[in-house]
């Protein structure tokens, strides 16, 4: 198990099972750093778990980042595969 922390913000929260995935922490104005996870590797980490790619879509899309926690919930990451 990877021990994540942000030192800006010790209340920022991790996604559970993602830590392969886990890119760093991302900031917006007058907002408190939060962690990032990269979306299609968390994707792949459910596929790898045994879900389809559809089911690990609907997961991540009800279960993870549908999931607000507050101004400490993290962020998923879409790749662009433009230019």
């Amino acid at each position: 198990m990877v021990d994540l922390c942000i030192p800006e913000n010790p209340d920022a929260l991790f996604a559970d099972g993602f830590e392969d995935a886990y890119l760093g922490a991302v900031q917006q104005f007058s907002h408190p750093p939060v962690a990032c996870y990269d979306y299609d590797l968390c994707i792949g980490i459910l596929v790898a778990e045994g879900l389809s790619e559809e089911d690990a879509y609907e997961h991540m899309s009800f279960n993870v980042t549908g999931a607000w926690v507050g101004e400490n919930t993290p962020m998923f990451l879409h790749r662009s595969n433009h230019g």
